[in-house]
């Protein structure tokens, strides 16, 4: 498996985000359109395409909340490929590449029935917070931090 940090404009990352989005459709249900105003992909500027034998498995990506915060967004691994360390390995691209930039924390979103994804996040020493922003008043939302250190 290698990391490839790219942008938003790459064709793989587009690839595997709509095939996120498409999972997401159904987990969500009808709370899939409020989620997915909040993510546009086109302000992503730092995002990370895994590819396992020269096929792209998996992406994530972050954006500055401000000048000490980045926001880990369209995290997604192919079905078939997890539970192989991928997801962890992106994401750990992810937290060193905001660290090389300066970034002291990421935030992320996640929802409740995203139950894999909330015990990847635990796994990945992600601390519950309260909801920020958008998310505040969303009783399916739940939000974490870490600290980069």
């Amino acid at each position: 498996m290698h990391l490839v940090k790219t942008n938003s404009g790459n064709n793989d990352f587009i690839d595997l985000v709509t095939q996120l989005d498409a999972y997401l459709k159904i987990i969500d249900g009808e709370d899939h359109e409020f989620y997915n105003q909040y993510n546009n992909i086109d302000v992503l500027k730092n995002t990370i395409v895994a590819y396992l034998e020269s096929k792209p498995v998996g992406c994530g990506a972050f954006k500055e909340v401000d000048k000490n915060t980045v926001e880990i967004k369209r995290m997604f691994t192919h079905v078939q490929t997890r539970n192989l360390g991928l997801a962890t390995k992106i994401l750990e691209g992810l937290e060193n590449w905001a660290k090389e930039l300066g970034y002291k924390k990421c935030i992320l979103e996640t929802g409740k029935r995203q139950i894999e994804a909330v015990h990847f996040y635990k796994k990945n020493n992600y601390n519950i917070i309260p909801n920020y922003g958008q998310y505040a008043t969303i009783e399916n939302s739940l939000c974490f931090e870490k600290a980069l250190i």
